[in-house]
């Protein structure tokens, strides 16, 4: 197969390891910029330009869409698809998942178990938007946060109202979610592809510290999970759509709540943690699943 890798650097270590595992696999593979990408709309004809030239005759792409490219990159994604090349992840369901209030609403409508959360703009009485949620101790996230960016813990009632506040102030939108006290500041990062979990590991945050990101101090081990984890985790995949992606689950006492599902999510840590071979998951997945005009929307959504 022909594999176009979209990513903005190709020294990352995800995309290293995928061109690795596609080449051992004897695949032909080319990285290619997302920004670089240029888009001929037309009827009949679709088609895109890299560098001066026409990209033609790719079996499969594999999107690795930073956050703050989202918009172009699903538009280069959607285009691929719109000239019937299958797509690892199609634009419509990376659309999905980075959209943090859609995505809930997705889940919540398959009843796919999750902290109780609050949206609000700029409400008349900030005291009920806390007390819907359970009251402080609770988390504030802004819609557009990343990698634990723009996620406070309010410890009061008095810090949670002045936070809302702050950020009101600035013009922006929030998501209030009850805090999951007795996850203990560990979450569980669960890797799916196609319809199974493949590999799970335990973030722990490091003390003094609720965000269990590992770029952020947090440390990582191999977790074995529940049945009913690993069936909130496919089940996450397939409400958003996506064929490969990291399910974060955090164990309440009301059992498995999702957190985020993340439609490029990075292999290095979960690698190195359970010494397992994802990105030849990955390439095994496409061999048995990339044939021309397969995408499921066509660039429809």
């Amino acid at each position: 197969m022909k594999i176009a890798i979209l990513s903005r650097n190709k020294s990352l270590y995800s995309t290293r390891r995928l061109i690795e595992a596609a080449e051992t696999r004897g695949h032909e593979v080319e990285v290619l910029d997302v920004l670089r990408c240029y888009m001929n709309i037309t009827s009949h004809r679709p088609g895109i330009h890299y560098k001066g030239r026409d990209l033609n005759g790719f079996d499969a792409v594999i999107p690795r869409i930073g956050a703050s490219v989202t918009f172009y990159g699903t538009a280069v994604s959607r285009q691929f698809e719109m000239m019937g090349v299958y797509t690892l992840n199609e634009s419509v369901a990376i659309s999905r998942s980075r959209d943090k209030l859609r995505s809930m609403q997705l889940l919540s409508r398959r009843g796919i178990g999750l902290p109780v959360t609050g949206f609000a703009n700029k409400p008349d009485d900030i005291s009920d938007l806390i007390e819907m949620v359970g009251g402080a101790p609770l988390v504030i996230k802004l819609l557009q946060g990343t990698q634990g960016i723009g996620v406070v813990l309010a410890e009061t009632r008095k810090a949670a109202e002045s936070v809302i506040q702050s950020f009101f102030g600035l013009n922006v939108s929030v998501l209030v979610q009850e805090y999951i006290r007795e996850a203990g500041g560990a979450d569980i990062r669960c890797f799916v592809v196609g319809d199974k979990v493949v590999a799970s590991i335990k973030r722990q945050a490091r003390e003094g510290e609720f965000r269990s990101n590992i770029h952020r101090g947090g440390t990582a081990t191999e977790v074995r999970i529940t049945p009913e984890e690993r069936s909130t985790a496919v089940r996450a995949a397939k409400t958003m759509g996506l064929n490969v992606c990291g399910v974060d689950i955090l164990r309440s006492n009301h059992g498995p709540v999702v957190m985020e599902v993340n439609s490029s999510p990075g292999l290095e840590g979960i690698e190195r943690v359970t010494q397992k071979d994802l990105a030849g998951l990955i390439i095994e997945f496409l061999e048995q699943n990339a044939r021309s005009g397969r995408t499921r929307t066509r660039g429809r959504g």
